[in-house]
């Protein structure tokens, strides 16, 4: 866990104390991708465990027309078992202004959704929305820096030169599950990292993806 992220740890078990066992709060380190959940306080709500990934980062995050500061905020989406969960991820930063992790806030509305049905006849009807990821034509810098540093990280150390066929597919596969690609320019920054063309990225999105 990088160290800065530690400082956190009384954060998150804080909010899920005040909050109580609807709020799960999950510290991200993005220096180490594949296995970036370093910390989870009440990870009963979605189920996180250290050692797994992010999911919702670029998709929900990055790419929200409502990400401003460093932060996205009330985003929802579901879990496999069907709880609908309210989100709120911010990005953490080192010293140097480089993104070295993320703390997210998962809310589950399970109960929240009981209540609006009991009371319906007193409520108007609203729906409840979630987010849309938007791929727009011209995002900020602030952003494109953040993924390249995620691009980064994901390749890590690997002396790509010599990596086998499938080594390259394991890393293309796990980079489009965490919406890596969504992003402008994400195709030509992986090419250039590891070494490949374009056509050959391509080519693996489509293996991956089950084109072929």
């Amino acid at each position: 866990m990088h160290s800065i992220l530690k400082a956190y740890i009384p954060i998150a078990n804080m909010i899920t104390q005040t909050f109580g066992k609807s709020c799960e709060v999950a510290i991200h380190d993005l220096t180490q991708p594949e296995s970036s959940v370093v910390y989870v306080a009440n990870g009963t709500v979605t189920g996180r465990k250290e050692g797994q990934s992010f999911n919702h980062l670029v998709s929900q995050v990055l790419l929200s027309k409502k990400f401003k500061d460093d932060c996205t905020v009330n985003y929802t989406f579901e879990t496999e078992d069907g709880k609908k969960i309210k989100s709120s991820s911010a990005l953490i930063r080192d010293l140097k202004g480089e993104v070295v992790g993320m703390l997210c806030i998962n809310f589950d509305l399970s109960i929240s959704y009981l209540i609006q049905e009991e009371l319906a006849s007193f409520l108007p009807q609203t729906g409840s929305e979630a987010l849309a990821a938007e791929d727009e034509e011209a995002l900020g810098h602030d952003v494109l820096s953040i993924v390249d540093e995620l691009i980064d990280n994901i390749i890590g150390i690997k002396e790509v030169g010599n990596l086998k066929r499938k080594d390259n597919l394991d890393i293309i596969r796990f980079m489009d599950e965490k919406g890596i690609f969504l992003v402008k320019g994400a195709v030509d920054k992986v090419a250039a990292n590891m070494g490949l063309s374009k056509v050959t990225i391509y080519s693996y999105l489509d293996e991956v993806r089950g084109k072929k």
